[in-house]
């Protein structure tokens, strides 16, 4: 994952911190996650924030995503994530890297025509 990182820009979904902060939440209610290891989740969060582009909503982005759900099985927020690609892409995805580790996800950008990297 850090060798993504340093080799790609990240460019994500305007409510991905949200998405973000909600697993570790999840996680620290499940007792799977010490308050450590929440500190240590939190700042990486942080500092990623500060380096990634944000798509930001609107009724075109919003649009997308509701004819997404119709095409693919996917979740409302994934959804999201990937209706922010094709609009950053300007809805032409070839030639395009589209990074998760969701399989479901993957193979939509991966239909879209992203290139498609697990995660």
């Amino acid at each position: 994952m850090y060798r993504l990182l340093q080799q790609y820009e990240i460019v994500t979904w305007w409510g991905t911190s949200v998405e973000i902060r909600s697993g570790l939440e999840r996680l620290v209610r499940m007792g799977q996650l010490s308050a450590t290891e929440y500190s240590g989740g939190e700042t990486r969060l942080k500092r990623l924030r500060s380096t990634w582009r944000e798509v930001r909503p609107d009724d075109g982005l919003r649009s997308e995503a509701e004819s997404l759900l119709y095409r693919f099985p996917l979740s409302a927020a994934d959804s999201f994530q990937l209706a922010a690609a094709m609009t950053w892409t300007g809805r032409r995805p070839r030639g395009k890297v589209f990074i998760c580790g969701d399989a479901r996800l993957l193979e939509a950008a991966k239909q879209l025509g992203f290139q498609a990297i697990e995660a």
